[in-house]
């Protein structure tokens, strides 16, 4: 997805420079034409032209690879501290650098021919006849340079409009309820088979734990679990659940975490019916379990979960509560069903151990007496990933504040590019109508009619392309639907905000050279050739 919208702002750039050139090719047509005239063929012109395009390219290529070895380690900043085994391998090696430089030789060719093609196409004799003056109609006249501005504003608005709704996606994910409180919530975790431990040691080594953390003054409530929230850390496990029968193919793959006891007080997740774990599901007392309401109203519709039974390889458990829907993995995913097991009754030491420990301040103020008590019980146990909850979960907007970031960026350089496109074009051709502005002026036009004759002259273009874009737009915006949170892939604030945008940078870029055209001299103007 982001490749493709890199794509469209290569694009983008592409069109713009072609614009300058054909402006350029303007300026060139008697020099052209003279060279034509005194012998040169069009074979030996097309590839002066040609290279003169590939220098740009190449340059531009040699910028952007500068730029990137710049930036690259910037990657690492939007990846939050996780004890997953992920890498930030972002660096400049041979793969990017030939793709780099040859991206720019085949757009410099691609964008550069046309061009080049109607440089060298000028009709001699008219040229050589013509006033540079009348130069300005015939480019005034120029559909294809027209219809490159109309399309630079087409996809400026296109990468704008993906960038809003990434944006506001982001901002609805982040504001959205995840179905527990991550204030106040301090993370550590370890683990205790590489340490010796075994079942009976590790049993007994959790419950020291979670005393002696109780006792910590500033700690309102402390549990273990086998996973932390949007850490992409919880498991999953082949079930079967009393009373449901699956369809043929059906995946019983279902989300399973391992929690210690006050755990849905301690996270502050409302249970609907039932009860919560407590010190007193032991392994010698019934295995009991609780099910979010995703689960129960998925497999038991209608039905009292409570009493229910679930099997899976270690044996079976008893339903005893039904908690709240909560997000575990993408803030963006719906809730999916997930079955809840108290850790003394399926604890397993070989996985990491995570302690959730409410503050009533400051978490961070509690990390160092947390490691300490810890270490009181052993001091050669490590721990890792000591961090507040609100920064691991971070994690589980990875994705789209990945999205935002780069879409927004792309957006930002495609407003620069299209009010760059939309200036050039308009300064040059108001230029080259200076002596036009002149006579105007000379039969009474006044400045403020000028002004107005230069500035719609350039809006009407990026209206025109604005239209095009707001089509384009609703029509290649669906297939972000998936990538979406909270907000349409037709969302109205976002298309009206960014049409209000581009116009009026097209207002701010059309008004520079409309502003010059109107202070020009009657007098000197008409001297102009």
């Amino acid at each position: 997805m982001l490749l493709g919208l890199a794509a469209v702002l290569l694009l983008l750039a592409c069109a713009n420079v072609a614009n300058l050139l054909l402006v350029r090719s303007v300026a060139r047509r008697r020099d052209i034409a003279i060279r034509l005239s005194i012998g040169a063929t069009r074979g030996q012109l097309v590839p002066q032209l040609l290279l003169e395009s590939l220098v740009l390219g190449l340059a531009g290529g040699g910028v952007a690879i500068l730029i990137t070895v710049w930036t690259a380690g910037t990657f690492a900043a939007l990846t939050p501290p996780t004890t997953l085994p992920l890498t930030q391998d972002a660096h400049v090696d041979q793969r990017v650098l030939l793709a780099t430089t040859a991206v720019s030789i085949l757009t410099a060719l691609v964008f550069g021919i046309l061009p080049a093609l109607r440089s060298s196409s000028v009709p001699l004799v008219a040229v050589l006849k013509e006033e540079s003056g009348s130069v300005s109609v015939a480019f005034h006249r120029t559909r294809l340079s027209s219809g490159l501005v109309v399309a630079q504003f087409a996809l400026s608005l296109l990468l704008l409009v993906c960038a809003g709704l990434f944006t506001r996606s982001l901002q609805k994910a982040q504001q959205s309820d995840p179905g527990f409180d991550p204030d106040h919530v301090l993370l550590a975790s370890y683990e205790l088979s590489p340490a010796g431990y075994s079942h009976a040691t590790a049993v007994a080594f959790n419950r020291q734990v979670l005393a002696k953390l109780a006792a910590l003054p500033g700690v309102e409530a402390v549990t273990l679990a086998d996973f932390s929230p949007l850490s992409f850390s919880i498991h999953t496990e082949y079930l079967e659940l009393e009373g449901y029968v699956p369809q043929p193919h059906e995946s019983m793959e279902i989300s399973r975490a391992i929690v210690g006891p006050e755990y849905f007080h301690t996270m502050r997740t409302v249970l609907t019916a039932g009860r919560d774990f407590t010190d007193r599901d032991a392994p010698e007392t019934q295995r009991v379990a609780i099910v979010n309401q995703a689960l129960a109203d998925r497999y038991w519709p209608g039905q009292d979960a409570i009493g229910k039974r679930i099997r899976y390889w270690e044996g079976s458990f008893t339903v005893v509560g039904v908690a709240r829907n909560a997000k575990y993995r993408l803030l963006t995913y719906a809730p999916e069903p997930v079955v809840y097991l108290p850790i003394y009754q399926a604890y397993r030491s070989t996985q990491d151990t995570t302690i959730h420990l409410r503050a009533s301040g400051d978490p961070q103020a509690l990390a160092f007496p947390l490691e300490r008590a810890v270490h009181e019980l052993n001091p050669d146990l490590p721990l890792f990933n000591v961090n507040p909850l609100k920064v691991t979960m971070q994690l589980g907007s990875i994705f789209e504040r990945l999205a935002a970031t780069f879409a927004g960026s792309f957006g930002l350089l495609a407003l620069l590019l299209a009010g760059v496109g939309i200036y050039g074009v308009v300064a040059y051709t108001t230029r080259q109508r200076t002596r036009e502005m002149g006579i105007r002026m000379a039969l009474g036009a006044e400045r403020g009619q000028i002004l107005l004759l230069v500035l719609r002259q350039g809006f009407r273009l990026a209206l025109a392309g604005l239209a095009v874009g707001m089509v384009l737009s609703l029509a290649l915006t669906r297939f972000l639907k998936s990538r979406l949170y909270g907000v349409t892939a037709t969302d109205a604030l976002t298309f009206a905000t960014v049409a209000a945008v581009l116009s009026a940078v097209a207002l701010a870029a059309c008004y520079i050279p409309a502003r010059r055209a109107s202070k020009i001299e009657a007098t000197i103007a008409l001297r102009c050739e």
